[in-house]
């Protein structure tokens, strides 16, 4: 764990544990909940259109895999809750259905974002004793959310830009483009840790994800930050 004294580790782990698990969870929730609405219940059926994480929380994406990467130092969080089970024949229009149950969750983690950026303005009033604690906790939030919601917008399946990719391209490219998603977690293990490894082997910077989604994260946070006060 690079040397971290146990204070480190408890001050890490409090102040990312509820960001993580209210990040994740909550994006399966809203998966869940629109495609309940859009008239497919499976879900609903199985008990995931609730906020509850217990419903949701995955033991090794929502908590070993983000633990392990924020106490080895790296510089990418990555974590998945139990995926939602969704019947997508049972939605009147499947593109426009399929793309509005992908976009709610990347949807709910900029929602997140914004109200967590907002919080702060009510944490730093708090005592001393408190206020550094929920501060960090919000920021961490913050920048969860901000970068999961981009991660998952990335138009690869199985990803939810995948999804509303799919939703929108024409179906003689849509159907080729599905098929694709049976290599989909073979390519995202690929970019997340393979390259950046094989990149530093070779004294080489290959971190595709980093170049796409570092400056990407840097604009929606200064954008949320100007829009809630925080800027300035």
């Amino acid at each position: 764990m690079n040397g971290l004294d146990f204070g480190t580790i408890v001050q890490i782990a409090t102040t990312w544990a509820l960001p993580v698990l209210l990040a994740i969870t909550l994006h399966e929730a809203s998966h869940a909940f629109v495609a309940w609405r859009l008239g497919d219940d499976t879900a609903y059926l199985q008990g995931r259109v609730t906020f509850n994480p217990l419903k949701h929380v995955d033991p090794i994406g929502t908590i070993l895999l983000p633990g392990f990467l924020l106490l080895s130092g790296s510089g990418f969080l990555f974590g998945y809750a139990k995926p939602v089970p969704v019947n997508f024949r049972r939605f009147k229009n499947f593109r426009r259905d399929s793309a509005l149950v992908a976009l709610a969750g990347p949807g709910s983690n900029l929602i997140l974002a914004f109200i967590s950026a907002g919080l702060i303005h009510v944490a730093v009033l708090a005592p001393d004793w408190f206020a550094e604690w929920a501060v960090q906790t919000l920021v961490n939030s913050l920048r969860l959310n901000v970068m999961l919601a981009l991660f998952n917008m990335l138009p690869l399946l199985p990803l939810d830009g995948g999804r509303v990719l799919g939703g929108l391209l024409p179906p003689a490219l849509a159907r080729p483009f599905y098929r694709t998603e049976r290599y989909g977690m073979l390519i995202l293990l690929g970019l997340i840790f393979a390259l950046p490894i094989i990149g530093r082997q070779l004294g080489r910077d290959v971190d595709i994800l980093g170049w796409i989604l570092g400056p990407a994260s840097d604009y929606l946070l200064h954008l949320v930050a100007n829009l809630t006060g925080l800027a300035g």
